[in-house]
């Protein structure tokens, strides 16, 4: 559930971003909205996944698949252009995400208390 959460704070976080973009400096009213409202969307989710997902690979996830997306977008979008070395950034934008993730240490299992053992002993 909670990489689904994630996915939902990365999409919001686009959604934003184009927006932000659309709003003209916020001129644009409604674009101004909808980026105010993806921005606290994609931030609420991003605080319910730091539940359960490390700090540094979520973050790395969701601020990086925004990065390439938006470099994307802009693309299809609003007619930019990447440049090699863009392109070469967002590769290496990639590959650091994968390292984050596949060096990260297992989760530890949850500690489980009874309660006979640990009362105090006569």
């Amino acid at each position: 559930m909670h990489w689904f959460l994630l996915a939902a704070a990365i999409a919001a976080e686009i959604v934003a971003t184009t927006l932000l973009k659309v709003s003209a400096g916020f001129t644009k009213p409604w674009a101004s909205i909808g980026t105010v409202l993806g921005y606290v969307v994609s931030f609420y989710l991003l605080s319910l996944v730091l539940k359960y997902v490390p700090l540094s690979m979520a973050y790395a996830i969701w601020s990086a698949a925004g990065t390439v997306a938006i470099a994307l977008i802009g693309v299809a979008l609003f007619s930019e252009r990447l440049t090699a070395v863009q392109i070469a950034g967002i590769l290496l934008t990639a590959a650091g995400v994968a390292m984050i993730n596949l060096g990260a240490a297992p989760a530890a299992a949850p500690i489980e208390i009874s309660g006979s053992e640990h009362q105090p002993h006569s």
